[in-house]
């Protein structure tokens, strides 16, 4: 629920505020103390303010200009019975956001406010992308190939040449497009993202294009599609390879005519979008199969990025795993953890076949769950297996039978004691063998109760 802050001395005005609005359900906070509401506004977190201009104590000028030297960012609509050109320049000026005249006329609170906290939530959204791109949210490695995807991005961001990003699950396509967004002329403007593949088929063309109230059974209001959203700044249209034929003719269509029309409209809408599109699958071979459509496919593949699995740049996996590792660590507050070059080396052999969404996800695993803040390779191994690995991943990180063969071993008697509370006697009986033969196991493994 959206929460809006009002700050008038007339109580009468802010009752009548509130109940407009609580009607509508956002959430209502007021005061009629302009100190209390500098209080409010420094401790509080409201989508958009409300605030009178004619006030005892600060007036809604001075108000502004402390939120300008806060630096609260927070959408301000100023009331005021003395309407005037000068105040409403004034206001302006110093950052309001509208000007409302008393008596407020309800439908124009109502517009207002709407557009108001729309505004704060795409600004809120496109900071929280900002700093997520500038942190954990980024491409990260070393290789060859990475750096001419990185090459790539920087030449075709500034340009409007649509791009199609291809590449299997897990591999950072999303990353890519956000990449492109923040390198773009059009960054100032919210990347608006579409899964294809997560929307049913029969409401894509109205999550994409709109639609008018009435169009059909549930449409109970007007509702603006990502076309719109996204007018003048980058779309991304993630899976592109599961839409529907029938949303695809409307895509080409869009895209060569510059306009849409809202699902139940009569009326073409100009936009001005520039497309990235991203799929885990071979279009070509899709085009053949007749479930996609090549002229479409053209129209979006001015650009290729093709974005590797792990396997093919496995020497980026050190930088990955440190990179994960560190920020999911502040993220839990831990201690740093370091990992030893045979841990490194087991992870690196791994097949990851789902790519760097799977390395995390061990990670983090390790992290969370390893109490010591030095990794070993008996500790990925165990996490390793744990997470499902099969017996060709301890093959890939040996060098010979023996060897495999007392990882395995290793490993296993391991998640045997964790199993049983390490519970020597219990896990020997288990294992079936004698309790003096699993203290000489232990002994051999340099297994130690963390």
């Amino acid at each position: 629920m959206k929460s809006i802050l009002v700050i008038d001395d007339e109580r009468e005005i802010c009752e009548s505020i509130k109940m407009i609005l609580e009607y509508e359900d956002y959430h209502v906070d007021y005061t009629t103390d302009s100190a209390k509401g500098l209080q409010k506004l420094e401790f509080g977190n409201y989508d958009a303010l409300l605030l009178d201009i004619q006030m005892p104590g600060k007036n809604g000028f001075e108000v502004l200009t402390w939120l300008r030297a806060k630096e609260i960012e927070i959408k301000v609509i100023m009331i005021s019975a003395h309407a005037s050109v000068e105040n409403a320049v004034k206001s302006t000026k110093l950052g309001a956001f509208d000007f409302l005249e008393k008596p407020i006329d309800r439908d124009k609170l109502l517009i207002s406010v709407r557009n108001a906290v729309e505004q704060s939530t795409l600004l809120k959204e496109n900071k929280k992308l900002k700093n997520e791109l500038s942190g954990s949210e980024k491409i990260i490695g070393n290789s060859s190939i990475i750096k001419n995807i990185y090459d790539t991005i920087t030449r075709v961001a500034k340009t409007d040449a649509r791009i199609l990003i291809t590449g299997e699950n897990g591999t950072g396509k999303e990353l890519v497009a956000q990449e492109i967004h923040r390198q773009s002329l059009r960054s100032d403007k919210e990347l608006i993202e579409v899964n294809c593949a997560a929307i049913h088929h029969e409401l894509i063309e109205s999550e994409l294009f709109g639609h008018e109230k009435g169009s059909f059974t549930g449409a109970v209001k007007q509702h603006t599609g990502k076309f719109e959203q996204a007018n003048g700044g980058n779309l991304f249209l993630d899976e592109i390879g599961d839409m529907s034929l029938q949303a695809q003719a409307k895509v080409l269509r869009a895209i060569e005519e510059g306009k849409i029309e809202r699902v139940g409209g009569n009326s073409k809408i100009e936009v001005n979008v520039r497309i990235i599109s991203a799929t885990n699958k071979n279009l070509q071979e899709e085009i053949k199969k007749g479930n996609f459509r090549e002229d479409l496919y053209h129209r979006l593949n001015v650009i290729p990025i093709v974005v590797p699995p792990l396997r093919e740049r496995d020497s980026d996996i050190p930088l990955l795993i440190e990179h994960f590792s560190k920020i999911i660590c502040e993220k839990n507050k831990f201690p740093q953890k370091s990992y030893s070059e045979e841990a490194v080396k087991a992870l690196q052999n791994l097949p990851w076949k789902g790519n760097v969404r799977e390395l995390r996800n061990v990670v983090e695993r390790i992290v969370i769950m390893v109490p010591k803040n030095e990794i070993d390779v008996k500790d990925v191994l165990m996490f390793v297996q744990s997470s499902g690995s099969n017996t060709d991943d301890l093959l890939n990180i040996s060098n010979s039978f023996q060897e495999f063969k007392e990882k395995s071993e290793k490993a296993f008697i391991i998640k045997q004691l964790n199993a049983n509370g390490w519970n020597i006697s219990k896990t020997a009986d288990i294992l079936g063998i004698q309790r003096s033969h699993l203290y000489n196991k232990l002994k051999k493994y340099e297994i130690e109760k963390e």
